[in-house]
């Protein structure tokens, strides 16, 4: 009995440091901010409009880590409109650090998907403008072919008016 509570007491404070350890609580604020940002994500458009308010009040009335974080995660991961993978950008680019527990590599994670999902749209974009202008080009060939076929048409027509007036003064 003497020995157990000796380790019984020394687990307790172990358990105790590991709560005070910043990169702890970072971590746990990170799983936080993750389980909102899903709930936020599933929830309806109202729903979502009303926590981008009050991440976006909590930023403006103290500009902590955890509350940029906050707001960069729902900027990133809510869908358009609410979404605005710039601003997100510039939010996470002073806390992202891959090297550094909690805050750092969440927002080194999420600052690599808003630039993948950045990059996707600008594909897509650039996709429909080709599209877009191929489509163009595909009209001005089908008009100049409309116009020539019915050239051809109207040379068709005068060739056989020719031959009717030619069978009519022979007969």
């Amino acid at each position: 009995m003497q020995l157990k509570c000796p380790v019984i007491a020394w687990l307790f404070v172990l358990a105790g440091c590991s709560v005070l350890d910043p990169a702890t609580q970072q971590v746990m604020a990170v799983d936080s901010l993750m389980a909102e940002a899903a709930h936020a994500v599933r929830a309806p458009s109202a729903e979502q409009k009303a926590a981008l308010a009050r991440a976006e009040r909590a930023f403006a009335a103290e500009g902590s880590s955890l509350n940029r974080l906050r707001l960069a995660t729902l900027l990133a991961t809510l869908p358009d409109p609410l979404r605005d993978d710039r601003r997100a950008a510039e939010l996470l680019q002073p806390l992202s650090d891959p090297k550094a527990a909690g805050y750092g590599r969440f927002a080194a994670l999420l600052s690599v998907e808003v630039s993948e999902h950045a990059r996707l749209l600008r594909e897509a974009e650039q996709g429909a403008r080709e599209r877009e202008r191929a489509d163009k080009e595909r009209d001005k060939r089908e008009e100049a072919l409309r116009q020539q076929l019915e050239a051809l048409r109207g040379i068709e027509r005068g060739i056989r008016e020719r031959e009717e007036k030619l069978r009519r003064r022979d007969n």
